[in-house]
């Protein structure tokens, strides 16, 4: 009888620590995302489930074109793309970015330039018309997805505080044919 007893209290520890350690994971390294929507195609697909990583910017900084999941205003969770970061100068001309009056290029958008075929992707626009402000705020980042003509986005919702921030999502896992790391 007490065989058992250990053998069942050995099971119920490991039940226990196994919960505890999965907790852990969940809430404060990694995290499930599903994608929902067309703002971020082509490089991620409506229904595409990803991890967010929550570590990377507790030890680290966010960089430019990284793909982040962050508390947006209106109580979901958005996923874009950071263009600028705190002090840069951001502008859209001919539909070219520019950061600190340098162009920059965008190769996660070729394949869309390829379905618009010569159609603007992105209006033009200064940082201060879309947010008031000439230069991204200290601790904010401004963020696009990457179907600009459909997608709610820093000039819409302003810059993102680096509070609101949930992590960096790279990792496509679902669906399996398409397992990935986005860029």
């Amino acid at each position: 009888m007490t065989k058992a007893k250990s053998d069942s209290w050995e099971w119920v520890k490991a039940v226990a620590i196994a919960l505890v350690l999965a907790f852990v994971i969940r809430y404060f390294l990694f995290a499930p995302i599903v994608v929902d929507g067309q703002s971020m195609m082509p490089t991620l697909e409506h229904s595409d489930r990803m991890i967010v990583d929550k570590i990377s910017y507790v030890i680290g900084e966010p960089n430019r074109f990284d793909i982040i999941v962050f508390h947006a205003p209106d109580g979901k969770d958005y996923i874009k793309r950071v263009i600028g970061l705190p002090g840069d100068k951001v502008e859209y001309r001919g539909d070219v970015l520019y950061v600190n009056d340098e162009p920059i290029e965008e190769p996660y958008l070729d394949e869309l330039k390829q379905v618009y075929k010569g159609e603007s992707l992105t209006s033009d626009f200064q940082l201060v018309e879309v947010t008031s402000e000439t230069v991204v705020p200290e601790e904010h980042l401004f963020v696009l997805g990457d179907n600009r003509r459909h997608s709610k986005d820093s000039r819409d919702i302003g810059t993102v505080h680096i509070d609101k921030v949930v992590g960096k999502a790279n990792v496509v896992f679902w669906p399996i044919s398409d397992i990935r790391i986005a860029k």
